[in-house]
């Protein structure tokens, strides 16, 4: 079934237990629902994150078009962007009757349009303001109402500060932290900059974790691989991927057999290709146009021979007026993966 989920009469009852312990990262631009169609063939597992959604989006936009999604991209959690807490209710309501697993708040962006609605990074300085919208979201829904944060941000970087913080949302109803081992500076860097200067700090969310073992704390930043991922898993209850996991994407097809202990046999490459090609032609058939669906998928082969020609075929002619599924069956040539 790959009709997109469109209205509350057809959604799916919730997954109950939301697949912490390998989480794919929500990504402005990137993470949307056909690139998570393609990353649920990659892994039946992990949890898959949409892009951030603000709650204005959704009161005031066309709310069923933003929320929409295929049933196989579950477990699936909406993340949500604002500071109010009687929107954000409305909002997590909205997740829950569409049937996502879990609504998640952004507590972790610093770009300066974040800022300037009041909400991202820098309402980790209003911790009992975030502790009122948890709570505001919690009263409201079934499914999990989950965080995600930096370590601190600007001058306010100590550990006990972030102690405080997490322990005041907690009690707002919080059960589970997806902490990005980094700091955040709102003023002076770029968010790409945030991504990347300021230390990793691993050892403060192992901390966290240690302070607090009745929370579920999941590491995000700067993870690169599976080994990296299974090394620090001991320490925390599960990992976060994002650039790596967009970049190369491939990375996720061992998820389910290294980090889930689901042993069924792995896809090649050309394999998962030709799995998206029925939702490649019914999204084509809708109008949407080739360039929107493959651009998720231009990393499979990085690494591999033929991989810079697979993804420059792509680029150059999936935005071409007609481009249709045989332009990526097309890139397979250059890989030695032909598909007859």
């Amino acid at each position: 079934m790959l009709n997109p989920v469109d209205n509350t009469a057809n959604a799916p009852e919730p997954s109950k237990t939301p697949a912490y312990r390998f989480c794919v990262a929500p990504m402005m631009d990137w993470t949307d629902r056909h690139c998570r169609y393609f990353h649920r063939l990659l892994t039946q597992h992990a949890l898959l994150y949409t892009e951030m959604v603000t709650t204005g989006a959704l009161l005031h936009g066309d709310y069923r078009h933003i929320l929409r999604y295929n049933p196989e991209e579950h477990p699936l959690a909406l993340q949500l962007g604002g500071s109010h807490p009687r929107d954000l209710a409305v909002c997590a309501k909205m997740a829950e009757d569409f049937g996502y697993d879990e609504v998640n708040l952004n507590v972790g962006c610093p770009s300066d349009r974040v800022q300037n609605g009041r909400f991202g990074a820098c309402l980790m300085a209003q911790p009992q303001l975030v502790a009122d919208c948890v709570a505001a979201m919690a009263g409201a829904v079934r499914i999990p109402v989950t965080v995600k944060t930096r370590i601190g941000i600007d001058d306010q970087d100590s550990y006990p500060e972030l102690a405080h913080f997490i322990a005041t949302v907690a009690e707002g109803g919080c059960r589970c932290f997806i902490v990005h081992a980094r700091k955040a500076w709102l003023s002076g860097l770029s968010p790409k900059q945030n991504r990347e200067v300021p230390p990793l700090r691993y050892d403060v969310v192992y901390r966290l974790k240690a302070d607090f073992p009745t929370l579920t704390v999941i590491l995000n930043g700067g993870l690169t691989s599976l080994d990296h991922s299974e090394a620090v898993l001991p320490r925390v209850d599960g990992v976060m991927v994002g650039r790596q996991a967009y970049h190369n994407p491939y990375l996720l097809a061992d998820v389910d057999r290294r980090i889930f202990a689901d042993n069924r046999p792995v896809m090649t490459r050309a394999e998962l290709a030709v799995q998206l090609l029925p939702y490649l032609r019914q999204e084509l058939a809708t109008g949407i146009r080739l360039n929107s669906l493959v651009r998720h998928a231009i990393g499979l082969f990085h690494g591999q021979h033929g991989g810079r020609a697979f993804r420059r075929h792509l680029s150059e002619n999936a935005s071409k007026p007609g481009a249709d599924e045989s332009v990526l069956l097309h890139a397979l040539t250059f890989t030695r993966h032909a598909v007859y």
